[in-house]
């Protein structure tokens, strides 16, 4: 038996959880509301105070599936409630990040300014000229917006110039006159 599909998910106050044919689950709290169709062989039972997933038999799939739609309505549960966070970081001489309107620009080194509009999922702030911070209730969402935002310009591995995660350490390699 998945030990993470099993644990029931408690349910905090001021969020509502609604399971509809199909396994369509809308979650409601104080951050905003999320839909998500979840696999239609898996059980999910709202009961007082606590939601938990059950699977039909023991293949192979459900038992992969078991985990992963638990898993799946806690992160709509925690979205909703506390919302999710990625931080990045901008290295590099004159490359900096403003925030316009709506919109995140970006200048790391191109002839051009980038700019990347804000999506109804997700929020990005700028706090400082080297830091961005995007924020939402949906987790997928934001680790793909993050991504898409360091994808612009990755960091470099020989002066570590572009934009990383805060957590993320880049290994740095010597340039041509180290190996002497």
């Amino acid at each position: 038996m998945s030990r993470i599909g099993r644990a029931p998910i408690t349910i905090p106050a001021g969020v509502e959880i609604k399971v509809e044919d199909g396994n369509v689950v809308t979650v409601k709290g104080p951050k905003g509301e999320i839909t998500r169709n979840l696999y239609p062989t898996m059980e999910i039972k709202v009961e007082a105070g606590t939601v938990s997933v059950k699977r039909p038999d023991d293949e192979a799939v459900n038992r992969s599936l078991h985990g992963l739609t638990r898993t799946l309505l806690s992160n709509m549960v925690t979205g909703v409630t506390e919302g999710f966070k990625k931080e990045l970081e901008v290295n590099g001489v004159g490359y900096r990040a403003a925030k316009e309107g709506k919109n995140l620009v970006l200048n790391v080194g191109y002839s051009h300014q980038v700019t990347i509009p804000d999506t109804d999922l997700v929020t990005t702030e700028v706090p400082a000229p080297n830091k961005i911070v995007v924020s939402g209730i949906d987790k997928q969402a934001v680790g793909q917006f993050a991504a898409e935002v360091r994808g612009v310009r990755p960091p470099e591995p020989y002066k570590g110039k572009g934009i990383k995660y805060a957590t993320e350490v880049i290994r740095r390699k010597e340039g041509k006159t180290g190996a002497k």
